[in-house]
């Protein structure tokens, strides 16, 4: 989403490339461009005033030290005042009560239901008990959709399709929740096309009634200022506690993550990227910030990664690395693992300097699939010594999985040196240093 607003700063970044020292006019230009380039991203133009004021102020009142140029200052600079115009400090959700109860508003098509299995899946994984409420009362598709993700997570759903009245639907899977130990509830409601005061009313009722330990407004990324617009009315007549992005992975401006925090003043909670129920992330101002101006976030790429990869099973492919027993089973593991992690393209991003360097590349997440076919058309012998390969097995496995042999080879090719600098990394100071490198519980 924030490709072109991070290419258009860098481009104002450039300018000052070569001065040796800040000065009103160089910084009048880069700020200048700044401003332009946040417009253009759809951010509230009092909103981009204020930031492209402060980044000023603040750069006309250092000092360039010899070892930083003017434009790496200047860089830190609105990095600081992102990071601060999206909140300054991460938020947590407020999980209060007997069972706590976190209420979900926001307009149709918002990503409600979707976010809300979502949560319910990542406090599910904190090890928390989670129960969903279908109190979307409207939507003939809301109950059903909800019913099917909680299948999906593994959480139950509390569902009265007869039952017309929110509040008493609300109220009775709070009962629920009590005798059946559920520590959080979560209630999805009902959205509309527009904000009007039939879905105000109910939502106020709601929030009346349950008395929620946190109420979330969900909001689609993609309706840019709009969505500020709407987050603004809903907080005038809720007071929700903070604000959730989601459809972050789209192709639009971006501007209303930029601007919604500074508008209605709460705090951005979570954001969503995807339809996988792990497509989830605790909303980090310093590390949207850092990747917005192509720094990365290797931060949360090691997150994503602890996430998923299994601590025991990461000390069994070590201790086969070092024996030089690594295999095509192995290899299958690590890929499914990796898959787990998210958009490929996404994850890239999250390496400084990658950014740039992948912007018009496409990264095709089913480029895995072909790999896959060709090692699950193998035997287990085969895939335990890749080295018995010949030509007839190669032909087998090429039919099997949809390939050409030449993709067999390649793979093949592949598989054989990674064995090889593995086998090389594993004689560097008894290989524990090196073999670290290869997955977050190296030891």
């Amino acid at each position: 989403m924030f490709d072109n607003l991070s290419l258009k700063l860098d481009k104002a970044f450039q300018s000052l490339k070569g001065q040796g020292r800040i000065t009103e006019i160089n910084v009048a230009t880069t700020v200048k461009e700044i401003r332009k380039a946040l417009i253009d991203a759809d951010v509230n133009y009092k909103v981009a005033k204020e930031v492209t004021d402060d980044i000023r102020d603040k750069a006309m009142g250092q000092d360039v030290l010899t070892a930083i140029s003017p434009g790496q200052l200047l860089v830190k600079i609105t990095n600081d005042e992102l990071t601060s115009l999206m909140g300054g400090q991460s938020e947590d959700i407020k999980i209060e009560g007997s069972p706590a109860v976190i209420l979900i508003a926001g307009l149709q098509g918002s990503g409600k239901t979707t976010f809300s299995g979502k949560l319910a899946n990542y406090l599910k994984k904190q090890g928390r008990s989670v129960l969903l409420t279908a109190c979307d009362i409207y939507r003939p598709a809301a109950i059903d959709q909800l019913k099917v993700l909680g299948e999906q997570v593994g959480v139950e759903v509390y569902a009265e399709p007869e039952n017309k009245d929110a509040v008493k639907i609300a109220k009775a899977a709070i009962e629920h929740a009590k005798k059946n130990n559920h520590r959080i509830v979560i209630v999805d409601t009902a959205g509309r096309l527009a904000v009007d005061e039939e879905m105000m009313d109910e939502i106020a009722r709601l929030k009346a009634a349950l008395n929620p330990s946190e109420t979330l407004f969900v909001v689609d990324s993609m309706t840019g200022q709009d969505a500020v617009n709407t987050a603004k009315a809903f907080n005038d007549r809720l007071n929700f506690d903070g604000v959730v992005l989601t459809k972050l992975d789209g192709d639009t401006r971006g501007g209303a993550a930029l601007s919604i925090r500074r508008v209605v003043d709460k705090p951005i909670k979570f954001m969503s990227l995807g339809e996988k129920m792990e497509a989830i992330d605790r909303f980090y101002p310093e590390r949207m910030a850092s990747r917005i101006l192509g720094m990365g976030d290797v931060v949360s790429l090691v997150e994503k990664a602890q996430e998923v990869f299994d601590q025991e099973e990461a000390a069994r492919l070590n201790k086969k690395i070092r024996k030089n027993q690594f295999d095509f089973n192995d290899f299958l593991s690590q890929l499914e693992q990796v898959k787990k992690m998210g958009n490929m393209k996404d994850l890239l991003g999250m390496i400084p300097g990658m950014g740039k360097a992948i912007k018009d590349v496409d990264i095709d997440d089913n480029s895995f699939k072909p790999i896959e076919a060709i090692i699950r058309s193998m035997t287990l012998q085969e895939r335990e010594n890749p080295d018995m390969l010949n030509s007839s097995r190669k032909n087998r496995i090429a039919a099997g999985s949809g390939t050409s042999v030449q993709q067999v080879n390649q793979l093949l090719k592949q598989f054989g040196d990674m064995r090889k600098l593995m086998k090389t990394m594993n004689k560097m100071g008894g290989g524990k240093r090196a073999l670290s490198a290869l997955n977050p519980f190296g030891r």
